[in-house]
């Protein structure tokens, strides 16, 4: 188990989101002086669709956009895999979104700055969410980090015969197993599999980082290039490490503090830049 610290700067409290017929638990992280006109941001945590916590969110770069950003996060206890396979995980993330746009107000978020980032799972996670929201045209993103995100089912260059520490091949063909069950080696639903996406317009922009020997590299970069070509403003940077989630699990390394200056840097630049106005609702009467 990984050992989570609460920082003393950040408030924290938990709430619980409709989802479906059934609700879930999520924590909101606020400044501890209170949020005022804040960026929303929905972070969903990883652990191959089948493991982590919504806690993990105390160990991830959402933390830093509370403290230096006045950012207020939702993180989702989203139902895993080794229980309820795709797209409970997807649903449960989606209706997250949902909450952070509709409680903006009482959250004391601006509803034309809502984001969505995630690690690993929680990265592929995001992207599936951007895609449904741009189609059910319910949600407009500003912007999506998916960090090193888990987006395709088939192997890849990097992700086959993948040794690296933390997750590599064998691990990532068990959480594919997991969340899509049958259908795991099979073209299926980019909502399921954000890699079998072929229409990439209209999506948020992007910015995400990833180790340059972690089974995700490749889906990674190809993600953000086919972002790139559909004329949306993406990047991604490259750092040399096999850690699946280095700045996470060892945030002592030169990398892992680069790669979180960076992210910062990053965010920076899309908090002075990216807003996109929310849809009116229609009136039925």
């Amino acid at each position: 188990m990984f050992f989570m610290k609460k920082d003393k700067e950040i408030s924290v409290r938990k709430i619980k989101i409709k989802s479906g017929k059934s609700s879930i638990p999520a924590l909101v992280l606020s400044p501890k002086n209170g949020a005022k006109n804040a960026t929303g941001i929905l972070w969903i945590h990883g652990g191959g669709y089948f493991l982590g916590m919504k806690e993990m969110v105390h160990m991830s770069r959402a933390v830093d956009l509370v403290k230096k950003f006045g950012a207020v996060v939702i993180s989702p206890g989203y139902r895993l895999a080794l229980t309820s396979p795709y797209p409970a995980a997807l649903d449960d993330c989606y209706a997250a979104l949902l909450y952070l746009k509709e409680h903006a107000d009482e959250l004391s978020v601006r509803s034309d700055q809502i984001m969505v980032g995630g690690e690993s799972a929680g990265g592929g996670l995001c992207a599936a969410v951007c895609m449904m929201a741009r189609d059910r045209g319910e949600v407009n993103v500003a912007l999506q980090m998916p960090l090193y995100p888990m987006l395709d089912n088939f192997d890849t260059d990097s992700s086959r015969n993948n040794h690296g520490k933390v997750w590599n091949t064998r691990r990532n063909h068990l959480g594919w197993k997991l969340y899509l069950r049958k259908s795991w080696k099979r073209e299926v639903s980019p909502y399921a599999v954000p890699a079998r996406q072929t229409d990439y317009s209209n999506l948020p922009p992007a910015y995400t980082f990833v180790g340059d020997g972690e089974p995700f590299y490749c889906e990674t970069l190809t993600y953000i290039e086919n972002l790139k070509k559909c004329g949306i403003p993406a990047k991604a940077d490259v750092y040399h490490c096999n850690i699946h989630a280095f700045d996470m699990l060892k945030p002592q390394l030169e990398v892992s503090q680069q790669s979180a200056a960076k992210f910062l840097e990053e965010f920076s630049y899309a908090q002075e830049h990216y807003f996109v106005k929310q849809k009116e609702k229609d009136n039925d009467n």
